[in-house]
């Protein structure tokens, strides 16, 4: 497995950045030395300067491994991991009892500090305790709340289907509260953030929970067309006019069901691109780029498969796909917004670049000492999904849960040592650092500036 690579540091000569903090840190050392009287002795320790630099060196060169048993906050005490745990455990049992509570504000601030946690860590042993729990408490919030708890709740259930780790417990969960998401999904009376986070609850815990038997892949896909088919173009060829807030449910829709399909055997695979390509293609043409976007993205990913299961897959009218691709990685209409063009570019260049040469470029995820390769479309779909869902936790999630590790074929959870796990400098060390870095470079700028004057 790829091993990360470690800076190099200073090399303590004279001159170097290394020796400026070696020289503030003996500065800082002597100056407290000499500051008054401590327990009735002279605070005057008559070290030579050797002695305070190899103290110096000593402290330096063990910062990272007492990082992570210390915490800079409790005043050098060690931390009681299993007291923590216990606090950790009894928020969470708190905001659990919170859900039932009468009051909405309470409810939506319960679900988002769980939705926190599930995020943030992996809490396997506590939640399947308490999974029937969990999901009673999220099915009366999408039976009973309005659109925000809705949303919020189908987030949280998705987030503990991830947690369970795709077994028989998150098969039972997803079963009990499928027919709620479906029918929020496609409730056009319903909020469409509510609709928005079933898609994807619907998508992702298929994905992870969908037993061996393919009913509940098949439906859920079904579910999924439903939706976002309402932006194909009609028997004329014209695209609907979009209502407000539709794109982004529909856009959500289809990386759902981008998602569900690379779970797809051969034989629906085909039948599944000579259905869509044509009408994503048309799609490309949308009003809205978030949607745009996604439908690039899906075009891609069906090609992709498409030539995993036949090395001669050629996509029909190939050539109006790249002129169309083209435009879009080239697109420079004033009256969308620079972030929007620039995100739409780089895209479709990838596409087209895809399309045209069967080349991806790779990208490289790390977390920990690890690191996972993101080398294909379909990698990548399954990728973005995990950290939609996890956001910043998605890197956790990675080194420590087994459910996400063995999808992107990482094998058990590595055990290192503290003193490998950690590999950070103290906050007054890296202020030195700061310091020393800043006082070289007027240092430097004071000479050039020196000379300038001499020649003028």
């Amino acid at each position: 497995m790829p091993r990360s690579k470690k800076g190099k540091r200073g090399s303590g000569k004279p001159g170097s950045l290394r020796q400026e903090v070696l020289q503030l840190q003996l500065s800082a050392k002597a100056s407290l030395s000499t500051k008054g009287v401590k327990n009735g002795i002279k605070g005057e320790s008559g070290a030579s300067d050797d002695e305070l630099t190899s103290d110096v060196l000593s402290h330096y060169s063990s910062a990272s491994e007492t990082a992570s048993v210390v915490d800079e906050g409790t005043g050098g005490e060690p931390v009681d991991e299993q007291t923590a745990q216990e606090e950790t455990e009894d928020k969470l049992k708190q905001c659990i009892d919170n859900l039932m509570d009468k009051s909405a504000k309470t409810r939506l601030a319960a679900l988002e500090s769980l939705r926190q946690a599930f995020c943030s860590k992996v809490l396997y042993e506590f939640l399947s305790e308490r999974r029937l729990t969990v999901s009673d408490c999220l099915e009366r919030s999408l039976k009973k709340g309005g659109g925000e708890e809705q949303a919020a709740a189908a987030t949280v259930f998705t987030l503990l289907c991830i947690q369970l780790g795709g077994g028989d417990e998150a098969e039972v969960g997803f079963n009990m509260l499928r027919p709620l998401l479906s029918n929020i999904l496609i409730d056009s009376g319903a909020s469409l953030a509510a609709r928005q986070s079933c898609a994807r609850a619907l998508g992702m815990c298929c994905y992870v929970s969908a037993g061996d038997d393919g009913e509940d892949l098949i439906k859920s896909l079904a579910l999924l067309e439903s939706v976002f088919t309402s932006s194909y173009p009609n028997r004329e060829g014209v695209l609907p006019t979009p209502k407000p807030g539709t794109p982004g449910l529909h856009a959500a829709a289809l990386q759902a069901w981008a998602l569900l399909v690379t779970l797809c055997p051969a034989s629906r695979l085909l039948v599944l691109l000579d259905l869509h390509l044509p009408k994503l293609e048309a799609c490309l043409q949308s009003s809205d780029v978030h949607f745009r976007i996604a439908v690039g993205e899906t075009i891609a990913l069906l090609v992709e498969l498409g030539r995993d299961v036949d090395e001669e897959f050629e996509v029909d009218n190939s050539d109006s796909l790249c002129d169309c691709l083209k435009g879009l990685a080239t697109d420079g209409n004033k009256h969308r917004a620079k972030n929007d063009r620039r995100k739409q570019r780089s895209i479709f260049r990838e596409v087209l670049h895809y399309i045209e040469n069967d080349d991806f470029t790779e990208e490289k995820i790390r977390f920990g000492v690890e690191s996972v390769y993101i080398d294909g479309w379909m990698r990548r779909r399954i990728y973005d999904a995990f950290k939609e869902i996890l956001e910043s936790g998605v890197r956790h999630h990675l080194q420590f849960n087994p459910l996400l590790r063995d999808i992107f074929g990482l094998g058990p959870p590595l055990i290192l040592d503290a003193n490998i796990r950690t590999n950070k400098i103290s906050r007054f060390e890296k202020h030195l650092f700061n310091s020393a870095a800043f006082k070289a470079r007027t240092k430097q700028r004071s000479k050039v500036r020196d000379k300038r004057a001499d020649v003028m």
